[in-house]
């Protein structure tokens, strides 16, 4: 679109056709040159904001029925979800505050 507007302003300011053509080129070739390595770097980032169930790993819990490798509830972010140990030997009583290590489905992973 830059090229072009750059080709109508040399045809405004009285060019030929050929000039047009020739500022249209290398105007967009610039550009692009500017502009892709630009679009390449963002592409490549990954997102700073974790979202969804990324986002509760690593967060803080309190057992709200006991946890152990057989199960449990937990009140995580306000909400109640299906806990389980992650060693099978420990077990955590209400309200202890425990880590969520992982989310694997609907059950919350603690230590």
């Amino acid at each position: 679109a830059v090229g072009a507007v750059a080709a109508a302003v040399t045809a405004g300011l009285g060019g030929g056709t050929v000039l047009q053509v020739v500022v249209f080129a290398a105007v967009s070739v610039a550009l692009i040159a500017v502009v892709r390595p630009i679009a390449t770097r963002h592409r490549s980032q990954r997102p700073e904001l974790a979202t969804g169930v990324d986002a509760l790993k690593g967060r803080s819990a309190v057992v709200v029925e006991r946890v152990d490798a057989g199960g449990g509830r937990i009140k995580l972010a306000g909400e109640i979800w299906s806990a389980r140990a992650l060693d099978t030997d420990s077990a955590y009583e209400p309200g202890q505050e425990v880590d969520v290590v992982e989310i694997d489905g609907a059950t919350a992973v603690v230590m």
